[in-house]
């Protein structure tokens, strides 16, 4: 009796091969994705801890928002390696409370460090008083 045309070793050949590619290629693109994935995350959690750490300057009683608006772009340009962040700052008021907000702004990784959007964050910080 003859097996069937489909459990013939000699049609299998090669077939591990193929079988490899396929799903190495898939398990790649997952890795790259989630390496994307990532890469985005850390740069938008680096742009908010830059913008915090920018209005906590610009509120001290001691500093204006220009130097809360300075502290956050060096602190972001440092920390994603001198990719282009752009900066404002303003003074706002919370309940009656003035605030100092500072917003910064970077192009979203989509490929690599590229991406045609733009992530945008902004943190406040309630001013001090200089009356001690």
């Amino acid at each position: 009796m003859r097996s069937s045309p489909s459990l013939d070793p000699e049609r299998q050949r090669g077939s591990a091969t193929v079988e490899f590619v396929l799903v190495g290629s898939l398990v790649v693109l997952l890795g790259l994705a989630l390496v994307q994935l990532v890469l985005a995350l850390h740069v938008r959690n680096t742009l908010t801890s830059s913008a915090y750490e920018g209005a906590r300057t610009a509120a001290q009683a001691d500093r204006g928002l220009a130097d809360g608006e300075d502290r956050a772009r060096s602190l972001a340009r440092d920390a994603l390696g001198g990719i282009a962040v752009d900066t404002d700052a303003w003074e706002a008021s919370v309940d009656g409370a003035p605030v100092a907000v500072v917003e910064l702004s970077a192009p979203a990784p989509v490929v690599g460090m590229w991406g045609p959007g733009t992530l945008r964050v902004e943190a406040r910080a309630f001013e001090e008083s200089g009356d001690g």
